[in-house]
């Protein structure tokens, strides 16, 4: 295989691969800012990609093609909702948030699980016929050599989260409502001596963070797999926050990040194609994306500070 022929592989491979991790970094983004520490993001992601994955089996014979997108919408209100129980342990309760969080990653699996006992009498969703396809992206796959790279057999999903990236970094630090976000992650006792309900925006950062791992999740299963299984999100969550650490809860440092465990992941599938590593054993390219979160986490982790009071209970009052 030449150079131009792995490289046309590798890139739309990790469009794909980072798009969810992307997705639940945002959601983790959004929740962090607000104070609230959310190592959940892995549980959310099965509630997301597993709803979504039912979903579309339920209506695809109805609905056909368009089936997919409806299980994704499905995924980000089934992840919002699920969040809620985090929101109301760690602000109402004051409950350590990484506690709540393990917590809801254990039951989500063992609750996606029964679920698909309960609906389809085996531990895992039927298959789906009509996940997301990879095409071409009309007028831009005509692009001279960019164009096949970038925007020929690819998941239109990887645009759409680099869309809401960019969404996100204008709501987060051009509008009122990103500067109470940060204010509260920041500073809850100032903020609420300025008026700004507190338990409120950490409600809605916790909630958002739900509906973007529930994206993550969503976008995965419909991408990546042909059926919701207790493997299917296999780590991605973590990676999530991985990369939201690393890309210094900042979202365009998080596009860069999700790229780069993207990359990893990539490189992971298409390693034995290389021929200076093809006689590598197999397992070691699958556990190199997990190896890369590790090593970026010992050398970036001290270097990024997060937001002040991210993790600390506020109890209205306080100062």
């Amino acid at each position: 295989m030449d150079f131009m022929q792995l490289i046309s592989i590798i890139i739309p491979l990790t469009l794909t691969s980072a798009a969810p991790i992307i997705s639940s970094s945002i959601g983790g983004l959004f929740s962090e800012r607000s104070g609230v520490v959310n190592i959940g993001l892995e549980g959310l992601m099965m509630i997301g990609a597993f709803t979504a994955a039912t979903v579309t089996v339920l209506v695809e014979g109805p609905l056909g093609i368009v089936s997919p997108w409806i299980g994704i919408l499905a995924g980000v209100i089934a992840g919002g909702i699920f969040s809620i129980i985090h929101a109301y342990v760690s602000i109402n309760l004051r409950a350590d948030q990484v506690i709540s969080g393990t917590a809801i990653n254990l039951l989500s699996a063992g609750l996606t699980i029964y679920l698909c006992e309960i609906i389809f009498n085996q531990q895992r969703t039927l298959a789906f016929l009509h996940g997301i396809k990879k095409d071409d992206i009309i007028g831009l796959s005509q692009i001279p050599v960019l164009g096949n790279l970038f925007f020929s057999n690819v998941h239109i999903t990887s645009y759409l989260v680099i869309l809401i990236v960019i969404l996100v970094w204008y709501v987060v630090y051009k509008t009122p409502f990103g500067l109470r976000l940060r204010a509260v992650g920041e500073h809850p006792g100032a903020a609420d001596s300025m008026g700004i309900n507190v338990y409120r925006m950490r409600y809605i950062g916790v909630i958002l963070s739900g509906m973007f791992a529930g994206l993550g999740g969503g976008i995965m299963v419909l991408t990546q797999d042909i059926q919701y299984t207790y493997a299917t999100i296999h780590g991605t969550g973590f990676i999530a926050l991985a990369a939201l650490i690393f890309g210094k809860w900042h979202p365009f440092g998080v596009l860069g990040a999700g790229l780069f465990f993207g990359l990893s992941q990539a490189l992971g599938i298409v390693a034995y194609q290389i021929d200076f590593l093809s006689s590598l054993p197999q397992e070691f390219f699958w556990a190199f994306p997990y190896v890369l979160t590790i090593i970026a986490l010992v050398v970036f982790s001290g270097k990024s500070v997060g937001p002040r009071a991210a993790g600390k209970p506020y109890e209205k009052g306080e100062r």
